[in-house]
């Protein structure tokens, strides 16, 4: 909708909740889910009236998906193709899946939630139609595709593509990789993928977000980290700048902390004993990141 009198009838023919979503860029916060139509009739005119700046010029009127979400990667040189490892992030701010929709507040790997009938599925009507359609169009795409998912009662429904690694999942599927990530970058654009060795570990990996408090709406900056040198390599530094020598927060999410283990519970809890060894102040992160999933695990 660019049109708030179209936008407003038609959010009437609805039901909740309701999906609002900036067509442009946002900077992963410009999906709105709400519950009631009167806020999301007033949600509307904010963003058209540029509540997200440009982004929210037009806005996108969805169907809201309940279920599980999935993110995948899929590398192809336009025939042959690789999944990755499957990932799950956790977009909502708070704990139990609540408050508003991020960037992603951490991410697990693999994802317990998409079984082996389930990747069949996706790759028959999903993975496969999709770089065929592609090819057909005389549009032969190389690289990396991105499928955010929702595993709904009525199966896999696509929510959205892109042609990168996403943030947060990257730091949890790529450590995972245990072939070399340039050769296979180079097979997918000579071609060559089909005879490149792409080979992924069996253990499992914990990513979280540690963010400044307020975001995603507003927050401070510019407070000094501490992060013990031994961790470095577990750290993806994201929303920081580096002044006189001294690393500051200078984002919304700041840090991507990861751990990888043999098992997702053990991933988990090493993801957060490294969190605890951080420190700066206005740090917030959700304490339930890979949860759910270690429940599906037990069950």
């Amino acid at each position: 909708a660019a049109n708030l009198e179209e936008g407003l009838q038609y959010l009437t023919t609805q039901k909740a909740p309701y999906v609002l979503k900036a067509d442009g860029l946002a900077a992963g916060k410009g999906v709105l889910i709400i519950d009631s139509l009167e806020e999301a009739q007033n949600e509307l005119k904010d963003m058209l009236s540029g509540k997200f700046g440009s982004a929210s010029a037009k806005v996108v009127i969805e169907t809201f998906l309940k279920g599980i979400e999935v993110s995948m990667f899929v590398l192809t040189d336009g025939e042959h193709y690789v999944v990755l490892p499957e990932a799950k992030d956790y977009k909502r701010i708070g704990d139990g899946d609540t408050g508003l929709n991020t960037g992603g507040m951490g991410t697990i790997a693999p994802n317990p939630y998409y079984t082996k009938a389930v990747a069949e599925e996706c790759m028959e009507k999903i993975f496969l139609p999709t770089i065929d359609a592609m090819n057909k169009e005389g549009r032969t795409f190389k690289g990396c595709l991105y499928f955010g998912l929702m595993l709904t009662p009525n199966g896999p429904k696509v929510i959205e593509y892109n042609c990168r690694f996403g943030d947060p999942e990257t730091q949890v599927v790529l450590p995972l990789l245990e072939s070399d990530l340039l050769t296979i970058m180079k097979a997918t654009t000579n071609g060559t993928l089909a005879e490149t060795e792409v080979k992924f570990s069996e253990k499992s990996a914990c990513c979280v977000i540690m963010a400044s408090k307020g975001y995603p709406v507003s927050y401070d900056k510019g407070f000094e980290m501490n992060i013990p040198e031994e961790i470095d390599g577990n750290v993806y530094v994201a929303g920081a700048s580096l002044k006189d020598g001294k690393l500051l927060t200078n984002g919304g999410r700041v840090l991507g902390v990861t751990a990888v283990e043999d098992n997702l519970k053990d991933a988990v809890k090493a993801s957060y004993a490294l969190v605890d060894k951080i420190s700066f102040d206005n740090a917030f992160y959700r304490n339930d990141i890979g949860a759910k999933a270690l429940a599906v695990l037990k069950d």
